[in-house]
């Protein structure tokens, strides 16, 4: 069966462009947003970027890692995060983003140096975590950790909220937590990690709003080491507290070609995966991130 979307402008979230190159964010029409047009009245932030002109998405192939033919390589962070990874492991890494053109790698802050050396001269860019996965140490901390990441080269931060704050209800401490990081990385792109599977409904649309009023450029779902990971119905209800003024990365859960393009659906402009290689390959994922 053939499916069909089609994605269609938005009025531009904020005056510039993001200075990082980022995916721009996609927003479903009228005639299909999956939530309604009400929105939030809240600001916007400095970190919005416009959305795309209008396109068809026709999804009825999914071979090759093209999805009606938009490829899914420019979504992927193609991630390794495992205490395991060696030297081979992130030049293999590396070599597999080069050859399939995935938007960035993602990998602990130990091998940025390795990353940058192995990507030189590519479009690829070098992610890196932050507090990561607890995010259970202080805001001065994060900070300290997101600023040497980004003198050692990385492009992109993604950082964890300090989840018990979150769970405690303290959205002023999240907020505090994600704007330090944010004011450590100037010149790089922020994601936020809102960790779904521990939080409600009510506690996820909180932690979002946190999360852009701090400065993220993305929020992102989950690190995949919690109790479970991306979700359409999370990334919908993300995606409606943003109204646009951040992008989502939905990490964790993406095994296949219908995975992302569901992500893709619902609102992500960045799929977290361990299994980029099997996605664009149209393989199924088994075990892993």
């Amino acid at each position: 069966m053939a499916f069909e979307t089609t994605f269609s402008q938005m009025p531009p979230a904020g005056p510039e462009d993001c200075p990082n190159h980022c995916p721009r964010p996609l927003d479903l029409s009228s005639t299909s947003r999956p939530f309604p047009d009400s929105r939030l009245p809240l600001p916007p932030t400095p970190h919005q970027t416009p959305a795309p002109s209008s396109f068809r998405l026709n999804l009825s192939q999914d071979i090759g890692g093209i999805l009606g033919g938009v490829k899914l390589a420019p979504y992927i962070d193609h991630t390794l995060l495992k205490a395991t990874a060696t030297q081979a492991d992130i030049i293999q890494l590396c070599q597999e983003a080069r050859k399939h053109s995935f938007y960035a790698v993602c990998i602990n802050p130990v091998y940025i140096p390795l990353a940058k050396a192995q990507l030189a001269g590519s479009d690829v860019k070098v992610a890196t975590v932050c507090g990561f996965p607890l995010g259970a140490v202080s805001p001065d901390q994060k900070a300290a950790e997101a600023r040497a990441s980004v003198q050692a080269g990385a492009d992109e931060v993604d950082m964890v909220i300090h989840i018990g704050a979150a769970l405690d209800g303290d959205w002023a401490s999240v907020e505090a937590d994600v704007r330090a990081v944010r004011e450590a990385t100037a010149g790089a792109v922020l994601k936020v990690i809102i960790e779904t599977c521990y939080l409600n409904d009510e506690q996820k649309r909180a932690a979002t709003e946190a999360a852009v009023r701090g400065g993220a450029d993305f929020v992102k779902t989950s690190t995949g080491f919690g109790t479970g990971g991306a979700t359409p119905e999370d990334v919908r209800l993300m995606r409606e507290v943003i109204a646009g003024r951040a992008q989502i990365k939905a990490a964790g859960g993406v095994r296949s070609a219908e995975d992302a393009k569901a992500m893709i659906e619902a609102g992500a402009t960045r799929l977290g995966t361990s299994g980029g290689v099997a996605l664009v390959a149209g393989e199924q994922l088994g075990e892993g991130y």
